[in-house]
């Protein structure tokens, strides 16, 4: 089979040929649909994953068919299309993984990252980690719903986004682009804050009521302005310094979410957290449960990413012209 693998922090992506795995007691032999071509899979070629183990194959928003199951696998056949995302695994013993918060296991294991991903034809993953796609979605659009999709929807859950609630994204990328459409699915009322005036229509086009661009206004301003502030702004950028600006445009009660962020810290002024009783918070990716939910309200309201489907040979082009900026839908890699 064809795979791409990363060899090493800082080295290009290796295109070469492997025999095809076969699946061990509880996994399942998927052969490849789709694999969205993620921001995190540039940041394990940058060598940002102290914890990666190299060599491996990158890709963790993969969609594709049960080509084969291992011994002791029930309720999954050959031919069933299923997803797998960012969650590898986890123990199945701690507390975490007891309570269905597998996404939290200290001793989870990333896709594409510490073990093989879907920059490739076949790839083997654990039974009880991959999802059943919703019939009628389209493998191909829905693969970058493994992870930027989970990511944005179970942000806005966990931070408590609701019909009515004012949601303001920064970012209108991956992440981003879903979160806003997850938000007024949900009955939102959302605004986005990009860099330039530039990213307006798109985020009108998404459903956004209010546009920031923040090189031209303070967000936090802009954001206050807006009938008394957001009571969520998630942070879909990569940048640590565009979620701390904008904490003064939170209404009171309200939390600042990161999906996004930099290599910086996060520095916050702590009397109007206190005074306001505003909240920080992160999340990841999330659980199996959570993709199932994701993968069911994207398909409820047909909410399916921009994407550019292109071959595992043009997977390093496309990497790169991510490292550059360059926009546009998310690059997917396709496998006939």
């Amino acid at each position: 089979m064809r795979a791409a693998i990363a060899t090493a922090a800082g080295a290009p992506l290796s295109l070469t040929e492997r025999d095809v795995p076969e699946p061990g007691p509880g996994e399942v032999l998927v052969k490849i649909t789709a694999c969205g071509v993620c921001f995190s899979d540039l940041n394990l070629l940058r060598g940002h994953y102290p914890f990666a183990r190299f060599p491996v194959v990158p890709g963790h928003e993969i969609t594709g068919t049960i080509a084969a199951t291992g011994p002791g696998v029930t309720g999954l056949t050959a031919g069933d299309a299923v997803g797998a995302q960012f969650l590898y695994d986890s123990c199945g013993n701690c507390g975490y993984c007891a309570a269905g918060e597998q996404i939290l296991c200290p001793r989870k294991r990333i896709t594409g990252v510490v073990a093989d991903g879907g920059y490739a034809e076949y790839a083997l993953f654990k039974a009880s980690f991959v999802t059943p796609l919703p019939a009628g979605l389209d493998p191909v659009a829905a693969a970058p719903l493994m992870c930027a999709g989970v990511t944005a929807f179970n942000g806005l859950r966990q931070g408590g986004a609701k019909a009515g609630s004012r949601v303001a994204v920064i970012g209108a990328g991956g992440i981003g682009a879903l979160a806003v459409r997850y938000a007024v699915a949900m009955g939102a009322r959302v605004a986005v804050i990009g860099r330039s005036a530039r990213g307006e229509e798109q985020a009108k086009e998404l459903g956004a009521e209010l546009f920031i661009a923040s090189a031209d206004t303070d967000p936090a301003t802009a954001l206050k302005a807006w009938d008394g502030g957001a009571n969520l702004v998630l942070n879909a950028a990569p940048s640590t310094a565009a979620a701390s600006a904008t904490l003064g445009g939170l209404a009171p009660d309200g939390t600042l979410l990161l999906c996004g962020y930099g290599s910086d810290p996060l520095t916050l002024p702590t009397q109007p957290m206190v005074l306001n009783r505003l909240r920080v918070m992160a999340s990841p990716s999330g659980s199996p449960h959570d993709l199932r939910d994701a993968l069911a309200f994207s398909a409820q309201h047909n909410i399916l990413p921009s994407v550019t489907p292109i071959t595992l040979e043009q997977a390093p082009a496309a990497l790169d012209a991510m490292a550059a900026g360059a926009g546009g839908g998310r690059s997917v890699i396709t496998f006939a």
